[in-house]
């Protein structure tokens, strides 16, 4: 199996602490720190933009791994990168056209960050076999985005393992396996027997004492 990274979630953060929670999950062995970006119209939520990855960015020494649910991610990647991502993932859904989708993945790269592409739940992940040989990371969303607290969508289990499964047969070896939504100790055993590499988690993590155990549970 490979080595699970654990990428806790600052949408599940208490913002009037949130320097003390990076600080915890830090502390408590998590490599990557996860953003999730909404802008209300992409989802039907707005969270946070590039101000707050900007002010937290360097306060710490996670991978800055940024998940953007927008409808113009050709237009605002370069400003999240200078922000501070290191990882940048998109939406399928949110490009007219594969062309499109290349285009955003040559951007990322363009400005010195990693390309990530996500899909929706109910989006085939054969969706994203065109350009695995471009990316770095795919995020499978195993909930609907757009809301922190989802319970974890069963049939995303088959997606990743589609998804592994293709990465081995195609020798495609730098891409790595992504699943954010409902991510607990139980669904995380079943997303790890899938293949997956990084589990987001908010709730799970943020708002409990113990911290480091859960993130350990995770891994």
């Amino acid at each position: 199996m490979n080595k699970i990274l654990v990428a806790p979630s600052i949408l599940s953060a208490n913002f009037n602490h949130l320097e003390e929670d990076i600080k915890k999950v830090e502390e408590g062995g998590a490599e990557w720190l996860h953003f999730d970006v909404m802008d209300g119209h992409f989802v039907p939520n707005i969270s946070f933009g590039i101000p707050v990855l900007k002010s937290i960015a360097h306060s710490h020494h996670m991978v800055n791994d940024v998940h953007v649910m927008i409808s113009d991610p050709f237009k605002y990647a370069p400003e999240f990168i200078k922000a501070g991502a290191n990882y940048l993932t998109f939406h399928y859904e949110a490009c007219k056209s594969d062309k499109e989708v290349f285009q955003v993945i040559d951007l990322i790269h363009d400005y010195g960050a990693k390309a990530g592409l996500s899909v929706k739940p109910g989006t085939p992940i054969e969706k994203v076999y065109p350009f695995l040989y471009s990316l770095d990371l795919v995020l499978v969303m195993s909930v609907e985005p757009g809301f922190g607290g989802q319970a974890y969508i069963p049939e995303s289990f088959t997606k990743i393992f589609k998804l592994r499964e293709y990465l081995k047969n195609n020798e495609i070896k730098n891409v790595l396996i992504e699943v954010d939504g409902g991510i607990n100790e139980e669904t995380a055993k079943n997303a790890k027997l899938a293949g997956v590499d990084i589990l987001v988690a908010g709730s799970y993590i943020f708002g409990h004492e113990d911290i480091k155990e859960r993130i350990e549970k995770l891994k």
